[in-house]
């Protein structure tokens, strides 16, 4: 995605509510499809057609069955609707939440949600229903998703009774406002999630006391003060997904993962990724194992004077650890006591959705794209990530900020997803095609990384496994694949909730439960029906497992660092206040 040149948002002049919603439906569709389309999120409308003509023709008896039942249902659709009372009682309003107002049992509004939920569910099992081989289907089935959810009635000011009676509530103020805050994101590329203004880096997020204790071109390492007289002996080491910020695990006080780990009594590095400039696109995947995570054990070893340090990675930080792990025992080194992964795929075979939009086609686009270096534009990924879920992540936005013209509430996580972080071009093609695409890492010896053959069954120190039950990015199926790769003895446990909410539960608030079970059997199927919930955070229960392996306790260090690696700058950091614009 190319970046735009930053613009102000431009003025509208509203004479008449007509006006506004003509040129709101005008930028819906000319500005903001077009941002997206330029990502690659929408979908390919000549292959969608191609591939749903041909799963029709391939069962033309079963198609006639579902298209004349679709018939008969709008024929008794009309039929409730003729039979409403003369005083606008409307038909029974659907549970859908995006048609729960109160203005949506007119009965002219029913009856255009129902009709649009009748034929959300036309396509839906039509699409069910053709004959393609699986990836053709899966594509089919989520691109069809796409467009349902889009053409939602309300999505559009013409067909939405709320923004509607908002608009002639307001003098028309609503849609001034929504048209400029329209103008302003399709400036810059996203849709608009939380207030902005409420956040920042530094001053309510990540601010849990530190200081950056080393950096390079790829990392700043992060040292945090204690909160307790004595520590563990061991430091623990965080490997954060490269792809975001880091501050994910540091929110605010009350909901970070690292305040809770250094309360507990461990001495926490954190590795701030930088956000890539273009001039480091041809970094490689050997680099960020070498450069970051390898380099960030080392400085923690030397700092806390261990022979072994305790690592944690999350998502592909957790891919990225186990891969450095497995090239420092290739080299016969044993620097890391325990490994904890959260929410980490090492068996690429069940990639969720997101296999949807990787394929060879894909990957090999992206290689040539990246021939010459680049950076992958951390919005891109943004913008994918939010397609997976288009109904929970940009079409309620949709209609709050420009149909009624309203400021999104501030909520910290979603500020965190919109701080987008760019790859090295370089980097990326070799991840989609040796993990996501061709799944070679968990063949022993098949990838070689720092010069020499990775093989997971190597990485033989204990190991904290977490997934999330309702992870669309990372399935728990597919985390539950790592515990045949590794060789140390596994600990396994499920969360509820999804990718971020299922890691980012803090304890005080005793929310939510998971899942443990301390057999390992070979279907992850079988380890659920035998596991036992505990209710609320996961984050005590990893606790007391870690404290196992985190050494004697010792006196908290009285300063950061040592001689050899001073202070730089107070956390959070240079690198994780660079954003994107």
């Amino acid at each position: 995605m190319t970046e735009s040149t930053s613009k102000p948002a431009p003025e509208f002049t509203l004479n008449n509510p007509a006006a506004a919603f003509a040129e709101l439906n005008r930028m819906l569709f000319a500005g903001a499809a077009g941002k997206l389309d330029a990502a690659q999120t929408t979908p390919d409308m000549a292959q969608m057609m191609q591939l749903f003509s041909a799963g029709m023709t391939e069962d033309s008896e079963r198609w006639l069955e579902r298209n004349n039942q679709y018939y008969r249902d709008h024929l008794a659709l009309w039929q409730a609707c003729a039979n409403s009372s003369a005083d606008g009682a409307a038909l029974v309003p659907p549970t859908d939440r995006r048609f729960r107002a109160p203005e949506w049992r007119e009965p002219y509004y029913n009856y255009l949600a129902q009709s649009y939920l009748l034929s959300a569910r036309w396509l839906e099992e039509l699409t069910a229903a053709a004959k393609l081989e699986a990836h053709a289907k899966h594509k089919l089935e989520f691109y069809t998703r796409q467009m349902i959810d889009a053409l939602s009635p309300a999505n559009y000011p013409w067909t939405n009774p709320e923004a509607i009676k908002l608009a002639a509530e307001t003098d028309g103020a609503s849609l001034s406002q929504g048209l400029k805050n329209l103008a302003a994101d399709i400036d810059r590329g996203l849709v608009s999630m939380t207030d902005e203004t409420a956040f920042e880096v530094g001053r309510n997020l990540a601010i849990t006391p530190g200081v950056v204790v080393y950096e390079n071109d790829f990392m700043q390492l992060l040292q945090y003060a204690p909160l307790t007289a004595e520590v563990h002996q061991r430091p623990l080491v965080m490997v954060p997904p490269c792809i975001n910020k880091y501050y994910i695990l540091d929110l605010q006080p009350d909901n970070s993962y690292v305040r809770h780990a250094v309360a507990a009594g461990h001495t926490v590095f954190m590795v701030s990724w930088r956000n890539m400039p273009a001039e480091m696109g041809h970094a490689t995947w050997d680099d960020y194992l070498e450069h970051g995570v390898m380099r960030a054990i080392s400085v923690a070893q030397d700092i806390s004077g261990a022979q072994q340090v305790n690592a944690l990675g999350f998502c592909v930080g957790g891919t990225l650890l186990a891969c450095a792990l497995a090239v420092l025992r290739a080299r016969d080194e044993d620097p890391v006591a325990s490994a904890t992964f959260l929410t980490t795929m090492l068996d690429f075979s069940d990639t969720g959705e997101l296999s949807v939009f990787i394929d060879e086609p894909y990957v090999a686009a992206r290689e040539a794209e990246f021939a010459q270096g680049g950076v992958l534009r951390g919005r891109e990924l943004a913008l994918t990530f939010a397609s997976l879920r288009a109904n929970d992540l940009i079409w309620p936005y949709v209609v709050n900020n420009y149909l009624k013209g309203r400021t999104p509430e501030a909520f910290d996580l979603l500020y965190w997803n919109s701080d987008s972080t760019n790859l090295p071009g370089t980097m990326y093609k070799y991840y989609m095609r040796h993990t996501y695409l061709e799944n070679n890492l968990r063949t022993p010896g098949k990838l070689t990384m720092c010069g020499v053959p990775v093989d997971l069954a190597n990485v033989d120190m204990p190991a904290y496994l977490l997934a999330a039950r309702e992870d669309h990015i990372v399935p728990w199926r597919t985390a539950y694949g790592s515990v045949p790769l590794l060789g140390g003895p596994l600990q396994f446990v499920l969360a509820a909730s999804g990718h971020i909410a299922g890691v980012v539960n803090p304890a005080i608030r005793n929310k939510r439960n998971y899942w443990v079970n301390d057999t390992l059997p070979p279907a992850a199927e079988t380890w659920l029906d035998g596991a036992t919930s505990q209710p609320g955070s996961w984050w005590p229960h990893w606790t007391d497992w870690l404290a196992q392996f985190s050494g004697e306790q010792v006196a908290a260090p009285v300063a950061p660092g040592n001689a050899r690696y001073p202070a730089i700058e107070p956390a959070p950091g240079r690198y994780v206040k660079t954003r994107n614009t």
